[in-house]
């Protein structure tokens, strides 16, 4: 048998509210690899995400990762395999430093980490802020690396990221585009990434996955998906241009 990805799904389903959310989604990531998945508003996207980090449980199907079948885990034990995630909002919490948002994190779990695992994982994002700086005062982009940090410093080996170019401006899109790089190429962090930007996509993601209605129409390179009739009918009627860029 070939050998097991580093994270997958087979044949995911999920029902929400007496409706069908998710049809049959199966997808793999190997370590250093960035998969991006687009689509209409609606399309399942983060429902995905909350089977894959384990929010939610699906109905059917099943999550793998590193050859363990962990569908049955709840999100707080899959993070302390090395299953990261991040949401479209940068929600920081209000009332205290980042100094303190760091401690907390370094003291979530035991391990308890060091000071030193803080600013690791701050040079990995270039997160350069006084410690004593409220958390909720920073702008989204420092929200982001605050967030980010908190997640590096426990080694994750794959990230789940919701729309992390949300709230962005172009240069900003750019420096973060730099800091996926640098974490699946060099750190070899798996990476899947929901993204309406086109032109983030189309310079970190080695492959896309498109939804629509919950289920998986197209999958491949970027130019080679938004070329696809079906991807033309199901996403770009919805999106227009607000996702091509």
């Amino acid at each position: 048998m070939p050998p097991a990805s580093l994270f997958s799904c087979s044949d995911i389903t999920l029902d929400l509210g007496g409706r069908t959310i998710l049809h049959g989604i199966s997808l793999a990531v190997e370590p250093g690899e960035v998969l991006g998945i687009i689509g209409p508003n609606g399309a399942g996207k983060t429902s995905l995400f909350e089977v894959l980090s384990g929010r939610m449980p699906p109905k059917s199907g099943s999550v793998h990762y590193e050859g363990r079948d962990i569908t049955a885990l709840p999100l707080h034990q899959r993070a302390r395999l090395g299953v990261g995630r991040t949401y479209q909002t940068p929600v920081v919490p209000e009332g205290m430093t980042v100094g303190q948002v760091l401690k907390a994190a370094r003291q979530a779990y035991r391990p308890y980490l060091t000071p030193d695992d803080s600013e690791w994982g701050a040079g990995l994002v270039a997160f350069h802020v006084p410690a004593l700086t409220m958390a909720d005062q920073l702008e989204t982009l420092n929200r982001r690396k605050l967030l980010m940090t908190c997640l590096l410093m426990r080694r994750p080996k794959i990230l789940l990221m919701d729309e992390p170019a949300a709230g962005l401006i172009n240069s900003e899109i750019d420096e973060f585009d730099e800091i996926m790089r640098v974490l699946a190429k060099e750190l070899n962090i798996a990476i899947v990434l929901i993204e309406h930007r086109m032109e983030l996509l189309d310079t970190i993601a080695d492959r896309v996955m498109v939804l629509d209605a919950g289920e998986m129409i197209a999958e491949g390179r970027l130019d080679q998906i938004l070329v696809d009739p079906r991807v033309k009918a199901a996403y770009f009627e919805f999106e227009g241009a607000e996702g091509v860029h």
